[in-house]
């Protein structure tokens, strides 16, 4: 069939609409229906699918019925009521890396594993008071590991077990590693005292934490667990942990680089805070020239 172009430069071409796929969808339904109802039913949708097949075969083949529709083309101007921000110019010197200044990786591996024997201190002192052992507390941090310690009785876990203290090393040794490299990437983002909000804050929100999930970690620990003891345990990781890691030397991160060289000579004044907060191009550079 030969397509009109006459309306080509104006309109497109879509295919006509038909009628004849609800029909035939009607029809079929009858036919089921009348094998529970009536058998005229069925014939009355046979009659209706077969001239419904017809027609739409008709519509579409040898050649499918196009019809031209008409296409207008206007400029839509979109405008919003709402009070957007303001915002500068994105470019190289807009991003803001915080802090300018950070510690080493292996900053936070010495102050988890400072951490940690500090942490096993309390610990120790609790099972030698409790339980005459100091082997208790490890053999309970290590019972969450094994399922067969689910109901072992506080003589099992007052005994040397090497099995117990190697899971209770590598519970305790990775879970010290992990905070510690956390610590030392976290501390030099608190305000002011940060050995005061690492040292006391953060172990009461990780206490709090994991009091509300200890019940699924370790049921034998939810148990048995000690609460002061483990709050001391908390904070005397987090104390040393964060006074090791505020002892070692700081890295500069490209945004202190960034900075006016009057900032990073330590000569403070209102144009050095305004020129912190949008630096100029090239201002650095004539003054390091």
């Amino acid at each position: 069939m030969p397509v009109d172009h006459s309306h080509q430069e104006h309109g497109i071409q879509l295919p006509s609409p038909t009628a004849w796929p609800v029909v035939l969808a009607l029809g079929i339904a009858l036919v089921l229906s009348g094998m529970v109802t009536s058998g005229v039913v069925s014939i009355l949708g046979g009659v209706l699918a077969i001239a419904a097949m017809v027609g739409w075969f008709r519509q579409v083949l040898p050649h499918e019925a196009h019809e031209a529709v008409e296409v207008s083309t206007e400029v839509t101007q979109i405008s919003s009521a709402r009070t957007l921000a303001a915002r500068l110019p994105a470019d190289a010197t807009s991003r803001k890396i915080i802090p300018v200044e950070t510690f080493r990786i292996t900053t936070g591996i010495k102050g988890g594993i400072a951490g940690g024997i500090a942490m096993a201190v309390p610990a120790a002192i609790f099972s030698i008071l409790r339980y005459h052992s100091i082997w208790y507390a490890m053999n309970l941090l290590a019972a969450g590991g094994f399922v067969s310690w689910a109901g072992a009785s506080d003589a099992f876990l007052s005994e040397f077990h090497l099995r117990g203290l190697l899971a209770a090393f590598v519970i305790h040794g990775l879970t010290s590693l992990l905070v510690g490299l956390l610590y030392g990437a976290m501390l030099p983002m608190f305000p002011k005292y940060p050995i005061i909000t690492a040292g006391i804050m953060v172990p009461l929100l990780f206490t709090g934490i994991l009091h509300s999930a200890i019940g699924v970690v370790s049921p034998i620990l939810n148990q048995r667990i000690e609460w002061f003891w483990f709050v001391v345990s908390q904070v005397a990781f987090g104390l040393v942990c964060g006074f090791v890691v505020n002892l070692q030397t700081k890295v500069r991160t490209p945004q202190f680089r960034a900075l006016p060289f009057s900032v990073r000579a330590g000569l403070h004044s209102d144009l050095n805070e305004r020129d912190y907060e949008a630096p100029i191009e090239s201002k650095d550079e004539d003054i390091t020239r």
